[in-house]
């Protein structure tokens, strides 16, 4: 009688359940696939063939051209686990993660909703970086916290450096431990009142305020403290304002939920 043929979803979920994501698991370097992978050998898993993978960029925080020139065949490895490819059962692995042994070992320490403290490392278009109080020299990085664009502040910028300066001190609350990145994502907005609470004006309204930014489909005007709504070109009826002009507009409508206010030039 012919055995039935396993059924991969099982599979699946056995493999899942064997390598939980963000687990750390050790192995042995059995050679290099065609992109520059590692493959690994897990201890405990299939002794037929490499069964682990560590994609070439989460090798190593160092920079390097050959992944020969960090690891070789047959060297112990440790890695966290990212994943199990559904197709192959192949568990994608980052050794970069576990690289920094005392980087690692914070990053687990620390926990989402923390409140922290530290200092501008760098500001980028892109985001700013923290060196966070009593945090391990990362070895990439300017620091191990990050703050996203967003996150800085509930008022609309042009920049981060509108907001923070490099070397001054900043409080903000962990919203995500990435090892992936080695970084803790910390927001500076969600220790700030959120603006939309205290908004007072309603529809109907007639409010005065500035022009904070000109676009090809209208204005936007601020109402209230960091909070800003928008009239629509067609709304304008040729009018022509500029940014920093103060324009008197009625309140036509107030979404809260999408967070979108539409005005209208007062008559």
């Amino acid at each position: 009688m012919t055995e039935p043929a396993p059924d991969p979803l099982e599979r699946l979920r056995d493999r899942l359940a064997a390598f939980p994501d963000g687990e750390v698991r050790t192995g042995t370097v059995a050679g290099f696939g065609e992109r520059g992978d590692v493959l690994v050998q897990l201890d405990g898993d299939d002794p037929q063939a490499p069964t682990g993978s560590v994609p070439r960029h989460l090798l190593s925080w160092a920079a390097f051209e050959d992944p020969e020139e960090v690891v070789s065949v047959g060297q112990r490895i440790t890695a966290e686990v990212l994943g199990v490819d559904e197709p192959t059962g192949e568990v994608a692995l980052s050794a970069r993660a576990c690289e920094d042994e005392t980087l690692y070992r914070y990053l687990r320490s620390t926990r989402r909703g923390e409140v922290v403290t530290g200092t501008v490392a760098a500001v980028h278009n892109f985001g700013v970086f923290l060196r966070l109080d009593g945090e391990p020299a990362h070895p990439a990085c300017p620091g191990t916290g990050f703050v996203r664009v967003p996150d800085l502040t509930w008022s609309r910028i042009d920049h981060p450096e509108d907001v923070v300066r490099p070397g001054q001190r900043v409080t903000g609350e962990v919203v995500i431990i990435d090892t992936y990145h080695g970084e803790v994502v910390v927001s500076l907005k969600a220790l700030q009142e959120d603006p939309w609470d205290r908004l007072t004006p309603g529809a109907g309204d007639v409010v005065t305020g500035p022009v904070t930014k000109v676009i090809p489909f209208g204005v936007f005007v601020r109402i209230g403290e960091a909070v800003e709504g928008l009239v629509h070109v067609s709304d304008l009826a040729g009018q022509v304002v500029s940014e920093g002009q103060e324009l008197a507009v009625g309140i036509v409508e107030i979404d809260r939920t999408l967070r979108r206010i539409r005005l209208a030039p007062a008559k």
